[in-house]
């Protein structure tokens, strides 16, 4: 989970409560004037990406493009979801809870492949859904969380998470916009030949790197269901409840597991 962002690490929201009127009548997301825009700062912001620079480069453009003070991009896991890249501090912290906690708007959107938006993560409805979450979100100045899936109607590979510090939801030009970058971010992701998934530096496997942290959490969970006696969804339930009283990620956990540096007492 790893420490909270300071204050002056946070940026101001750009956008208001509530839909904003795009006048006349006119929806802007079916002008095709709007819709060349957005695809052009798209593909102004990707420029000569390597293929493990795409999903932060379409990170920091959802950034510039929408009314949010953070993006963030996580891989589908049967356990715990696997980080991608974040345009932040804040953006990575609160994917990391969602991750820990298993609860809260992207891990929602995983599971039904649909997008959820959460406009008011300090009261209503979305502040009773994932509780935990919540509090966590509000504490560092996030209201509204944003997420959607990355795939098709078949398969969902993950989530483009969005962060704003003020209360509301998206606009339909907006959610269109949005679409867009999670859509481009699906098809980079979805069409990286193997062999090809090489980091900025082009050395390190960039996507064989996720991957390790994907195992050792599977690996940690067989070796706490061990060394507790218990299925594996209570222990993967153990892990996360260890790392979030603890501070820390479920993977930096895990990972202490898989190298013997920390073991699951049974309870006496």
């Amino acid at each position: 989970m790893g420490v909270r962002p300071r204050d002056d690490d946070r940026r101001d929201g750009l956008g208001g409560d509530g839909p904003r009127s795009s006048g006349h009548g006119a929806d802007p997301c079916r002008d095709p004037a709007e819709r060349s825009r957005a695809a052009e700062a798209i593909a102004e912001g990707m420029g000569r990406a390597k293929p493990g620079e795409v999903p932060g480069r379409l990170c920091e453009v959802a950034v510039r493009l929408l009314p949010v003070t953070g993006a963030s991009a996580s891989l589908r896991s049967d356990g715990v979801p696997v980080q991608l890249c974040a345009s932040g501090d804040l953006a990575a912290y609160l994917s990391d809870i969602q991750a820990t906690l298993g609860e809260g708007p992207c891990v929602e959107a995983t599971e039904t492949g649909r997008p959820v938006l959460a406009r008011d993560l300090a009261t209503g409805p979305d502040a009773r859904r994932w509780p935990v979450y919540a509090q966590e979100a509000t504490a560092v100045g996030v209201r509204a969380v944003y997420a959607l899936p990355l795939g098709n109607d078949s398969v969902c590979v993950g989530t483009l998470d969005l962060y704003r510090d003020t209360p509301g939801t998206l606009t339909g030009p907006e959610l269109h916009t949005a679409r867009l970058i999670a859509g481009v971010m699906t098809v980079a992701l979805m069409a990286l030949p193997h062999g090809e998934e090489y980091d900025i530096q082009g050395g390190a496997p960039w996507l064989s790197g996720l991957a390790a942290e994907h195992d050792e959490v599977f690996q940690a969970v067989g070796m706490i269901m061990a060394q507790l006696g218990v299925g594996a969804d209570e222990a993967l339930a153990r892990l996360r409840a260890h790392a979030f009283a603890h501070g820390r990620t479920a993977h930096d956990v895990a990972r202490d597991v898989v190298t013997h540096r920390e073991r699951f007492e049974r309870d006496r």
